[in-house]
């Protein structure tokens, strides 16, 4: 592969018509830029929604990027596209939100530390105090904010004021709060949440106890960009394990914790490679 510093990924996503692909590996070649990666999907060939994301080499990559962006942005006028570039070497920005439950947020930070995702930790921000310990002998910023009924909007706030403009992504690494309306439009950043249970069944809280109640012989965890509407939000990932009649709840609640590690673990990694797109209340993932 070619450095990484001359790499940039570019994703699109328009009306389907005739030419968006040959339009932006023309302009492409003219720049001198080579395509090392390409996916694409539409949802009807005639007059579908055009998604593309594409990974592209040019020698000097940084110096020349307003011109590249310039040609780019003439094709996406001629297209109606909505796109964006990015270069593959800046990583993203995280704020991390978590509550007790410490095994979604260490899995992430364990995958950090060992560059297993591309991001920087900007900070972790939680209802309890309970891993600041940890979490700073990591030489992670750790912000304990208390949130009741009365001191909700005012939590909230503070949390707007250490991250507005400051981060890419916030992650709810099983974060029992309910974020507002008002926080989410604020935030200026997608929220991606982990949520313990295979979406749409079991919304809201105590998945795995009505599971077990229900005799469930699928688990599963869901992540997905957090919108207003509780656990409704697009999906990004899921998966599922096999139970059985002899596992009690908190047999469910074990095996369901190893799965919400795995699915957003890759949620985010996908998120931060810019490999998912989002349509409506859907979302598509390209994974080449």
């Amino acid at each position: 592969m070619p450095p990484e510093n001359d790499v940039a990924r570019l994703v699109v996503s328009c009306r389907d018509r005739h030419g968006i692909v040959a339009a932006i590996s023309s302009t492409l070649a003219d720049l001198g830029a080579n395509i090392v990666t390409s996916a694409q999907h539409s949802t009807d060939p005639e007059n579908g929604m055009f998604f593309l994301r594409l990974e592209f080499h040019l020698d000097g990559l940084a110096a020349c990027l307003p011109q590249v962006e310039e040609r780019l942005a003439d094709v996406a006028e001629q297209f109606a596209m909505t796109w964006r570039l990015s270069l593959a070497n800046r990583r993203k920005r995280v704020a991390i939100f978590v509550s007790k439950q410490d095994h979604c947020l260490f899995d992430l930070l364990f995958r950090w530390q060992r560059s297993e995702l591309p991001m920087e930790v900007d900070c972790v921000i939680s209802n309890h105090p309970n891993q600041e310990v940890a979490v700073t002998a990591l030489g992670v910023p750790y912000h304990h904010l208390p949130v009741t009924r009365e001191t909700k909007a005012g939590a909230e706030q503070a949390a707007l004021d250490l991250l507005a403009g400051r981060v890419d992504l916030v992650i709810l690494a099983r974060y029992m709060q309910i974020l507002s309306p008002e926080f989410l439009g604020a935030i200026g950043a997608p929220v991606i949440n982990i949520h313990h249970s295979f979406l749409p069944a079991f919304v809201g809280q105590n998945p795995y106890a009505r599971a077990y109640e229900r005799g469930v012989k699928l688990i599963g965890a869901t992540a997905h960009y957090a919108t207003p509407d509780l656990d409704e939000g697009p999906i990004i990932e899921q998966d599922v394990e096999r139970v059985w009649h002899v596992h009690t709840a908190a047999d469910l609640t074990r095996v369901g914790r190893d799965i919400e590690r795995l699915v957003l673990a890759r949620a985010v990694r996908w998120h931060l490679e810019d490999r998912v797109l989002v349509h409506g209340n859907r979302t598509v993932v390209f994974l080449s």
